[in-house]
């Protein structure tokens, strides 16, 4: 895992330091700096004069520690130059079929480097498998490709501005050059408000854009950039919906069985020490199970807790690294602890970002980074067994909508609005002793809102929408922002996938996924150097499930139902079946107490007219109810603040 960047400047006239080579390698020099979190290791700089173009590299050595890993790389032919960002699991294969290829070292790098020379720089994309982010510089045709894994593992920023195109793993190295444009994307914002993520492929700046996950940018000298798909999930679910297999349940199970165990067998592959993250759940528990079965040692792994209740999953994954035989740590940690990372949030993250799993993300990760270098992790279990609870959800309230009049569920809506939420908690905790374990719920309140806000939706399609949207109407919050509220998304995944529990399993696919999740996991884990990989978002795997029925990932409205049924043949089930608890912190109590004056100060009203970029009216509005305690409004204010904390760290202009 590393970090990369660089620039094709088309003119700089206006820089004092000219184009000259030691003025390039001191520009790129400064961005890749800008990014020695991701790197620490070591660092790199190549520049071609002629062309205006520089790469700049910062170096987390994994694979090959010997200075035949160092990046830059060029080619053995001296044809094509590359800077890597990732790990490609399928590198070993790749190597055996380059039989006229002569390698220096043992790296993957300079496999893609051969695979270029071979079989072209486009085809190198489709064949690596892995998680990337690839900055390739074709000398011969003077092309720059620029490209991303499948399923959007790894960043890749890009700005083409008139003087040249930037880009890097991070908003904060192309911040590092003198032409960076940083003008405020008022309609990205506005999607922020609505997701508490940014949407792929938009950035908070205007001129600054995502490549897609499963893509790569082309840029021909005196041509616009042009985006190629070489993989798409869309596409992945036509072709699975087109030919569906019937298996048993066995043979699913077998087979599943052999996908995930080479999944994550070839994602131990390190020369550095290795781990994973440990929740006790479902899929941590299912990556770390398979980890063990293949590891002749114990396997280290890791989790926080914390004493506040209703927060706590450190002893149920206690339970299962005793019966695994993992060597476990695990760390309480104190709300002081915490507390103290949100100052950090709008630097790691380079622009808003408003899942406060991000905390204890970035504490998991911490801790880890102490004993190892790399983690695996679960992430991805949820999009791909259709595990969500939001799809139980949507589900049973559509079926119990359908056909009711509108007005009346509007109606019914504003009744159960008008209740404080103490009352929903009282009553939930009289009732919870008669409720199976299973059917547990944690922030009854906040669930009893949720549900209302869901009761008039125009269609499954209009509730799934409100399902992930923070501010369902972000024109009352951003002035002057006109968002892309997924619509069309959702209109083209219908047309696709007909089913709406799928197509909702599509969706997150390819919007939260890469937005929220992965944004989250690797931002937190490389401000920290730590490298991560999530054997269930391997392609191959994703590919093989939806040829697969629905049935065999959601059974009973149970989600999961495959990835559980293998789960139990190495850990039994009381050990990972309970209620599904995320992993949040209590951001509700803390607004009300010992972050009240840091969100008062950032969401002042005088302050927000001053600055004009939201509607003070509409956050102090929440801001009261929250503090009255009349509602639970933690995730809008969430939002609203970490755009705030955001803006004051880096000052975009507005």
């Amino acid at each position: 895992m590393c970090g990369l960047t660089g620039f094709w400047e088309r003119e700089v006239r206006d820089l004092p330091e000219g184009r000259g080579a030691e003025a390039l390698v001191a520009r790129v020099t400064r961005m890749s700096t800008a990014l020695r979190h991701r790197g620490p290791d070591d660092s790199g700089a190549w520049v071609d004069e002629k062309a205006g173009l520089a790469l700049g590299f910062r170096r987390l050595a994994i694979l090959d520690l010997s200075p035949s890993g160092h990046q830059p790389m060029v080619s053995a032919d001296g044809r094509f130059v590359i800077v890597f960002n990732g790990e490609i699991y399928n590198h070993r294969d790749l190597r055996r079929r380059l039989t006229d290829a002569t390698f220096r070292g043992t790296s993957d790098t300079e496999v893609l480097l051969e695979a270029a020379s071979a079989w072209g720089g486009e085809l190198m994309f489709s064949e690596a498998w892995g998680m990337f982010a690839i900055a390739l510089w074709d000398s011969l045709e003077r092309t720059l490709y620029l490209g991303r894994d499948r399923l959007g593992k790894k960043p890749l920023y890009y700005a083409d501005l008139p003087s040249g195109l930037l880009f890097g793993s991070e908003l904060k190295a192309l911040r590092a050059h003198p032409l960076f444009d940083e003008r405020l994307d008022r309609d990205a914002l506005a999607s922020y408000f609505r997701y508490a993520y940014v949407p792929d492929p938009a950035s908070i700046y205007r001129t600054v854009r995502k490549v897609p996950p499963g893509a790569f940018l082309v840029c021909r000298g005196g041509q616009s950039p042009r985006i190629v798909h070489y993989w798409t999930a869309a596409e992945v679910a036509r072709a699975g919906l087109a030919a569906r297999l019937t298996p048993s349940d066995d043979e699913a199970l077998d087979d599943l069985d052999w996908l995930l165990r080479d999944a994550v067998v070839r994602r131990m592959e390190a020369d550095v020490p290795i781990g994973a993250f440990l929740s006790g759940g479902i899929d941590s528990s299912m990556v770390v199970a398979l980890m063990q079965a293949q590891s002749t040692r114990p396997v280290r792994t890791f989790t926080i807790g914390f004493e506040a209740k209703g927060y706590n999953e450190a002893e149920s994954a206690k339970a299962v690294a005793s019966h695994l035989g993992t060597d476990h740590t695990e760390l309480y940690v104190t709300p002081d602890e915490a507390r103290a990372v949100i100052p950090r949030l709008p630097c790691i993250y380079d622009e808003p970002f408003a899942d406060s799993s991000q905390i204890p993300t970035f504490l998991v990760s911490q801790m880890a980074r102490r004993d190892v270098t790399v983690s695996l992790s679960g992430d991805g279990g949820d999009e791909v067994f259709g595990g969500y609870t939001r799809y139980a959800w949507a589900e049973g309230i559509w079926d119990r909508l359908a056909g009711k009049p509108r007005p009346v569920r509007r109606t019914a809506a504003r009744m159960m609005e008008a209740v404080p939420s103490g009352w929903y908690e009282a009553a939930y905790g009289a009732v919870r002793p008669l409720v199976p374990s299973r059917f547990h719920q944690s922030l009854p309140g906040d669930k009893a809102y949720k549900l209302a806000a869901l009761l008039d939706a125009a269609g499954p399609d209009d509730l799934y929408r409100r399902l992930l949207s923070q501010w369902p109407d972000p024109s009352r919050v951003v002035l002057e922002g006109c968002e892309n509220d997924g619509t069309t998304d959702i209109e083209q995944a219908r047309a696709l996938v007909p089913e709406f529990t799928e197509r909702m399993m599509l969706l997150d696919l390819t919007g939260y996924l890469p937005g929220d999740i992965l944004v989250k996991v690797d931002r937190a884990s490389m401000a920290v150097s730590l490298e991560t990989r999530a054997p269930l978002l391997d392609h191959r795997l994703i590919e093989w499930t939806w040829r697969l029925p629905l049935a065999l990932k959601r059974r009973n409205r149970t989600g999961k139902w495959m990835l559980r049924q293998l789960l139990y043949r190495y850990v039994p089930p009381s050990l990972v079946e309970r209620p599904k608890m995320g992993f949040a912190v209590p951001i509700d109590r803390w607004l009300r107490g010992p972050l009240r004056d840091w969100a008062w100060s950032l969401l002042e009203p005088s302050r927000l007219r001053r600055e004009g970029v939201l509607r003070p009216e509409s956050i102090e509005r929440l801001w009261h109810d929250h503090q009255s305690g009349r509602r639970n409004h933690q995730h809008r204010l969430w939002v609203a603040l970490m755009f705030q904390a955001w803006r004051e760290e880096w000052s975009a202009t507005m």
